[in-house]
């Protein structure tokens, strides 16, 4: 992996903001604590680990020119991985638009969850690498981001429904390629680092996200 550190050299310290005022985080730091986590995650998205590292000199890149927006230093995580997905999106409807039309838009169950740390994270990333990007994209912005239905619904510009049914499919084609790896069944679990870090979600699959679907 290229030196996180390698393309900040002509920065300065802190970059100014509009009016003249230094940002809350400084640009180095922000690279430092997080530059190994933004990355994992953009080899989630990519399944790559070229293309990885060129999402992540990408958010940094771009961290750098919205710095100030970050108003809130603990949000500086989840800031980061947003952009993550964003530029990850843009590349991939360069490449070919989204069909949701090929998707059921008619969901009666959707899994629940289950119990934390079934799945090392290795073997959670070679599965998710062999997933399609819309597969992929719906399963880290619910499980890595804590995005609700409406959330990932808004962000990819679909119907809540295309989004359950992606979700559901996803979980689908994610148990079927652990199924085939492991030789045997293993329930869908999220390892520790790849667990969101908001409220625990309801066991009961009707339940989760209820406030954010019906808002």
């Amino acid at each position: 992996m290229t030196d996180p550190m390698s393309f900040t050299n002509d920065m300065p310290e802190r970059l100014p903001q509009a009016g003249g005022a230094e940002p809350a985080v400084d640009l180095r730091r922000l690279i430092s604590d997080h530059h190994a986590r933004v990355y994992r995650y953009a080899l989630h998205l990519t399944g790559s680990a070229n293309d990885a590292e060129d999402v992540t000199q990408q958010v940094f890149l771009m961290a750098q020119q919205r710095l100030h927006q970050l108003r809130d230093p603990s949000k500086a995580e989840s800031w980061l991985l947003s952009i993550a997905r964003t530029s990850f999106l843009k590349s991939v409807r360069r490449k070919r638009p989204v069909d949701a039309a090929s998707l059921e838009l008619n969901v009666s169950e959707i899994p629940a969850e289950v119990a934390e740390d079934t799945i090392d994270r290795e073997l959670l990333g070679r599965a998710l690498a062999m997933l399609s990007d819309d597969y992929r994209l719906v399963l880290l912005m619910y499980y890595f981001e804590d995005a609700s239905y409406r959330e990932i619904a808004e962000q990819l510009e679909l119907p809540i429904g295309t989004v359950m049914s992606r979700l559901s499919r996803a979980k689908g084609k994610l148990r079927a390629v652990l199924l085939e790896q492991q030789g045997f069944e293993v329930p869908i679990a999220v390892p520790d680092a790849a667990r969101p870090r908001g409220p625990h979600k309801s066991s009961n699959p009707t339940a989760n996200r209820t406030e954010a679907s019906d808002g």
